[in-house]
């Protein structure tokens, strides 16, 4: 379990290299590619890079009695601990009463010995000649790569709610 101090940290130390070119689908499931580039604090000189896929269900209008119930899979045992440190922090709390469902999937897991700039900007290069709208390069804290990755879907559902909310409004959900 990382303690509330490493969360925070992880918090305001991940940094979103590269964006997705485009926000969470308002009526469909949205997948993102990610790349996290974070140095383990015990091997100095190593790089540890994570890739997998995170899978954001369609956005749902939550009735205000379900608004606490806030799902993650694959996230591991600390999940709920994690989920729980956020009720620490208000500011964050009504990103997660949008009501998505969010698992992590295809998690992969590389050591290189190079310099953490050096790996960033040859996966920023990958990126931007990819065709993957959904690649994200995030760099981040290796304790707390998992609070990374949250940190990342709460600024994802940030961007993307105007959007969302526009959809619904226009087609009379709200």
């Amino acid at each position: 379990m990382i303690s509330s101090d490493d969360f925070t940290y992880a918090l305001e130390n991940t940094r979103v290299v590269v964006e997705p070119r485009h926000a969470i689908e308002t009526f469909g499931h949205t997948s993102f590619q990610f790349h996290l580039v974070t140095e383990p604090m015990d091997e100095v000189g190593t790089v540890r890079v994570r890739a997998g896929r995170i899978h954001a269900e369609r956005p749902r209008i939550m009735a205000p009695q379900y608004m606490h119930q806030f799902l993650l899979e694959g996230f591991g045992e600390q999940a709920e601990e994690m989920i729980e440190l956020f009720r620490k922090y208000p500011e964050h709390l009504k990103i997660l009463r949008y009501g998505f469902v969010f698992k992590k999937t295809d998690i992969s897991e590389q050591c290189l010995r190079q310099p953490k700039e050096d790996v960033i900007s040859r996966l920023q290069d990958e990126i931007s000649k990819g065709d993957d709208q959904t690649a994200t390069l995030i760099e981040g804290i290796d304790e707390a790569w998992e609070a990374c990755l949250i940190k990342f879907t709460m600024d994802l559902i940030q961007r993307s709610a105007g959007e969302n909310v526009g959809e619904w409004k226009k087609r009379g959900f709200i």
